[in-house]
């Protein structure tokens, strides 16, 4: 609260106040000397003083909103994200929507099969859906069809099935889906022949990926105009301010509220669609980690009736990765600036690491120069796992006008190294024995989170120490193993307690069926009740 100030005498009015109580005491240490003959204005029960509680009520609220609009003026204080898209949109930087998961499935059809099974965009498969959790939706999005001929198929001796699956050695691919629903031939409009007409999206959540090469999203959107029988394509664009005034090009801008609008040129900077024309997109929604489902999870066939009606399986024998939420502001703040810096051409190392950051889906990248015209880049999709062909032909794709000319980009895989930490924590009594040792493992395992590692980022049992014995409860602490993979046999502890993490690793936490290491995380309790 803001203090009043004396000057020659008199109650100067401190135009910092800004709260309640400062507004209220302002105007309170006016009243002996605006009105004098006001005497009992510090009762409650007064009526005057009812009406200054609510002005200074009334200011208090006003001050608020002033602070709210000062704060989203500025992109460092900006809480918003509404605020957050109009700053970035100064420098050309547009939020990421969400991102979806990728798998590659394995069909498997009798053993007496000798069909031509076509796999076709739009084709959709599942995982089950129950009480709490409902199914998510996976679809094939080539606009090739995939042709899978099962007379050429080898019989399974341990299913007495032939199945189609991923298989390098082979040469095939399985079939790529991607999580999401496609709208089809969704009617925008009919247009008016106007100067930048919009039209909303009927449904939200959006998938958008960055733009390629060619300014197209081929499998993102579709956007066609008819009048008369003539049928036009038009092409995406990040902008209208580089079109001409006859390029059939169109924008995308998503709200805060992930709500997308097609917005159409002037005449000048993007064609007008012809007066009278019907308006029509394919698009598709989706993304988010929760198409980041398990291996085995997507077994329904939810819309491919050749696949049913010939005594099809499917199944995902990897987990399907890759997918994000929307980019956060924190994000997008974090990041803006270097995305601007690079002037969206990739030269250096830094440059290739923030574009490729700005691809939605990519959670983790290092960039690094292994000859004078190769870069090799290190890419974790978002929380974790390997890149998925899906995301690795896209990223390709999108540095194809980023990169010198002469300059090729190899996609590395990522090492994964498992971390083991065991911990004797002794309890303070009247704390429970378990809930201790879930809060000790919750905390081991926050510091190898996806979200708090890098690559070569070195892992030290101060950190863990120092997160243990902060917790309400733990009297002491002894963390007896901490190791990397490859290290086991006794319980081991770096003298230095430091783990050296190289380059093109990254460090995880193993899953909760690794034998004998509950996780990777071992916490021994004594002591509490």
């Amino acid at each position: 609260m803001a203090e009043l100030q004396q000057a020659n005498g008199q109650t100067v009015i401190d135009y910092m106040a800004r709260d309640y109580d400062s507004f209220l005491l302002s105007m309170r240490s006016q009243i002996p000397a605006k009105l004098p003959e006001w005497t009992d204005y510090q009762s409650e029960t007064d009526f005057g003083n009812v009406l200054l509680q609510l002005f200074a009520h009334m200011g208090d609220i006003l001050s608020y909103y002033q602070d709210r609009v000062a704060n989203e003026s500025f992109l460092g204080t900006a809480q918003t994200r509404r605020s957050i898209i109009h700053h970035l949109r100064l420098i050309g930087y547009k939020l990421s929507t969400a991102a979806p998961a990728a798998a590659s499935l394995a069909l498997s059809m009798p053993a007496s099969s000798t069909d031509l099974v076509t796999i076709r965009k739009g084709d959709a498969f599942s995982t089950k859906s129950d009480k709490d959790k409902p199914s998510v939706r996976f679809e094939y999005t080539r606009e090739a069809p995939l042709l899978i001929d099962f007379g050429a198929v080898a019989v399974d001796p341990v299913t007495n099935r032939k199945i189609y699956r991923k298989d390098t050695a082979l040469g095939t691919e399985g079939i790529p889906v991607e999580e999401g629903r496609l709208y089809k031939d969704e009617l925008l409009g009919i247009s008016d022949g106007s100067a930048n007409q919009s039209f909303r999206l009927a449904h939200a959540r959006m998938i958008l990926r960055s733009l390629d090469d060619s300014g197209g999203m081929g499998r993102d959107i579709i956007l066609m105009t008819e009048l008369g029988g003539v049928i036009d394509r038009w092409t995406l664009r990040e902008s209208l301010a580089f079109s001409r005034e006859s390029q059939k090009d169109y924008a995308i801008d998503i709200d805060e509220n992930d709500v997308a609008t097609v917005l159409f040129g002037d005449g000048a900077f993007g064609a007008i669609p012809p007066s009278g024309s019907t308006i029509t997109v394919s698009y598709r929604v989706g993304g988010g980690t929760k198409g980041n489902v398990p291996a085995g999870s997507i077994a329904t066939i939810a819309d491919a009736p050749q696949i049913t009606l010939l005594g099809g399986r499917i199944s995902n024998p990897d987990p399907a990765v890759g997918g994000a939420e929307r980019e956060s502001i924190e994000h997008a703040v974090m990041h803006a600036p270097s995305v601007y810096r690079s002037l969206k051409r990739a030269v250096t190392a830094a440059d290739y690491k923030a574009l490729a950051l700005k691809f939605t889906g990519v959670g983790k990248v290092r960039a690094e120069a292994t000859s004078w015209n190769t870069v090799s880049l290190f890419v974790a999709p978002q929380g974790g796992g390997q890149v998925s062909d899906i995301l690795r032909s896209d990223l390709i794709s999108y540095f194809e006008d980023k990169r010198p000319l002469s300059t090729i980009i190899e996609m590395e895989d990522v090492e994964y190294v498992k971390i083991y930490v065991t911990a004797d924590v002794t309890v303070t009594s009247y704390y429970s024995k378990e809930e201790i040792r879930e809060k000790v493992r919750s905390a081991a395992g926050r510091l190898l989170a996806f979200d708090n590692v890098d690559f070569g980022s070195p892992l030290y049992l101060s950190k863990f120490y120092e997160a243990i014995e902060s917790i309400a409860g733990v009297e002491f602490v002894n963390i007896t193993q901490f190791e990397r993979e490859g290290e086991l046999g006794a319980p081991y502890v770096d003298p230095l307690g430091k783990i050296a993490i190289a380059s093109s690793e990254i460090p995880i936490v193993p899953g909760p069926d690794e034998p004998d290491y509950a996780g990777g995380i071992r916490v021994n309790v004594t002591g509490g009740y």
